[in-house]
């Protein structure tokens, strides 16, 4: 599977030259692009492990050798290089290998019936049908995920039906049928992300139909049974992936970086096939806390396992031997400019709020508008129509699910709040310099979990705007296990432009259990008033920078 490190490392090279034009990045994939012209095969086929080490392997375990996983990281790098530079070669390579594996898999009789023990082709193909219209590639990614669900694995490797369990890779149902989220949490994530790939491209009304209702079905499981409070998901890791409705263990949590990029690829793609804002909530948590922690503040260091409760000893590492989150986070770094605006056909929808400029055509106008704004730390984003003649525009701002009290201002006067689908609607007789201003208050939030949630009874977790929040040790009075949060003390937001790369900072109260010294050779004692002492928290995604101390999401409060 390395071959896929290598070409999501070129599809966030090829974001990069999108915005940031650089001549030895271009220089290095170019260079890369020559060696893959070299080393294809005739007949289109391309996997460095394949063609010099095991040969006479092709194709011959679909379940463990990720060979179709690879194929699909090249063509999405190959089309994200096509967009950021108009050369074909990449794509060519792409394209040829796509369609020698269109020749080896589908329903003719002449061809094999197969799928990817990890998905990720699936939305590959997609992608390659929308940048060339191909419709083959359409068709075979639909032929992989309908495929899905027919057991091959267990023909594959001699397992009797009634002793194999596919869920691991998904294997176990038919696309169609699924209800909850199983298996490998990365697996799964990249399925339901193709799914909605295909609900969105099909044609069939039928299909959509049933396929809309099998996501909104695991999507609800996912989201409201088995995702962390961070946004990641897969509670363990043997699978990397999923036990029980509520199971969600702190420190035992797995929370794979690449499950919560996953996550936020299928939250993407239901809000673009929906229009409902809920999905961009989902992905924005699973952004700043459960794929952000994955990377350190310089970008040199790497989680691959994200727990949500530490004593110390867990801190990312400069690499892995199984090296797909280093490349996987820094190609959403390196595209997130992509997640912040969607165009429908009326309208224009803004989902993040991350200082930018966006360049469209909406109607047969130009437009051009710019958004500034210090979220998450700030509350105040403004969004200003730069060029464009004017003229009537629908804005679709969303409204995160964690803020009660949004304010709209327009040229600062207030604007009555419009709601839909978790959006605010704006639709007016647009003029130049025209400026719309969104304030969403961010008062610090005392979370508790369901209480199925065993790991989190009885305790709370802090959260600030879209930021989850974790105390280190290193900052607190006491060890973290004698303290307990006070509910009925004032939480502080204080910003600290010094640390960690500048960040708000929570301080509260905590009650403070006694140390060894005040018990003497006492075991029990009467209950007695116990200290107050003031905590601080940090963001989740900044923890283990510091020195090497226990670290909790999750505290007891009083």
């Amino acid at each position: 599977y390395m071959d896929s490190d290598l070409y999501k490392a070129m599809e966030a090279a090829a974001y990069v030259l999108q915005q940031h034009p650089d001549d030895l990045i271009r220089a290095t994939v170019d260079e890369v692009i020559d060696i893959l012209e070299r080393a294809q095969q005739p007949d289109g086929y391309l996997n460095s492990y394949f063609q010099v080490v095991a040969p006479d392997k092709r194709w011959s375990n679909l379940r463990d050798w990720h060979e179709l996983y690879c194929a699909g990281h090249l063509i999405e790098a190959a089309v994200a290089h096509y967009h950021a530079t108009g050369s074909e070669r990449l794509l060519t390579i792409a394209r040829r290998f796509a369609d020698y594996i269109d020749s080896v898999f589908g329903d003719a009789p002449d061809k094999r019936l197969g799928y990817c023990g990890h998905p990720e082709i699936e939305l590959a193909l997609f992608r390659l049908y929308r940048a060339t219209g191909e419709p083959r590639y359409k068709r075979l990614a639909a032929f992989f995920l309908l495929s899905r669900g027919k057991k091959i694995f267990a023909q594959e490797h001699n397992i009797p039906l009634e002793e194999y369990d596919g869920s691991i890779w998904q294997d176990n149902l038919p696309l169609l049928e699924h209800r909850e989220i199983v298996g490998h949490a990365v697996r799964a994530a990249y399925l339901f992300a193709g799914a909605t790939d295909l609900a969105s491209a099909t044609d069939d009304p039928a299909l959509r139909e049933q396929l809309v209702q099998m996501l909104l079905r695991v999507w609800d499981n996912t989201t409201q049974r088995r995702a962390y409070i961070t946004g990641g998901i897969g509670n363990e890791p043997k699978h990397e992936g999923f036990t029980a409705d509520y199971e969600l263990p702190n420190r035992t949590a797995y929370q794979e970086t690449c499950a919560s990029i996953a996550l936020m690829f299928w939250a993407h793609r239901l809000g673009l096939l929906l229009g409902e804002a809920r999905f961009y909530d989902s992905l924005e948590r699973a952004l700043y806390n459960g794929a952000l922690a994955g990377v350190s503040l310089d970008g040199k260091r790497f989680f691959y396992v994200n727990p949500l409760e530490s004593d110390g000893t867990h801190h990312r590492k400069a690499w892995y031997g199984c090296a797909c989150c280093p490349p996987n986070i820094a190609r959403l770094i390196a595209s997130l400019g992509d997640y912040i605006y969607a165009q429908g056909d009326d309208a224009l929808y803004m989902n993040l709020y991350i200082g930018s400029r966006v360049r469209t055509t909406l109607g047969d106008a130009p437009l051009t508008l710019e958004m500034r704004t210090g979220y998450p730390w700030q509350e105040t984003t403004t969004i200003r129509l730069v060029e464009g003649a004017p003229r009537r525009l629908r804005l679709m701002l969303r409204l995160p699910a964690w803020c009660d009290a949004p304010e709209l201002r327009l040229n600062g006067s207030p604007l009555p709040l419009q709601r839909e689908n978790g959006y605010a609607v704006v639709e007016r007789d647009w003029a130049p310099d025209d400026v719309l201003e969104l304030r969403l208050p961010m008062t610090p939030v005392l979370m508790e979990a369901h209480p199925r949630v065993a790991a989190d009874r009885w305790q709370v977790a802090l959260q600030r705007g879209p930021i989850v929040y974790c105390l280190e040790e290193c900052d607190q009075p006491a060890p973290l296990e004698r303290m307990a949060i006070r509910r009925d003390q004032p939480i502080q937001s204080v910003w600290e432009p010094e640390l960690l790369g500048g960040i708000v900072a929570l301080e509260g109260m905590a009650e403070v259990l006694d140390g060894d010294e005040a018990w003497g050779s006492a075991l029990y004692r009467p209950l007695r008033e116990r200290a107050l002492m003031s905590f601080r928290a940090i963001p989740y995604y900044a923890w283990d920078h510091r020195r090497p101390c226990p670290m909790r999401v999750w505290m007891p409060v009083v």
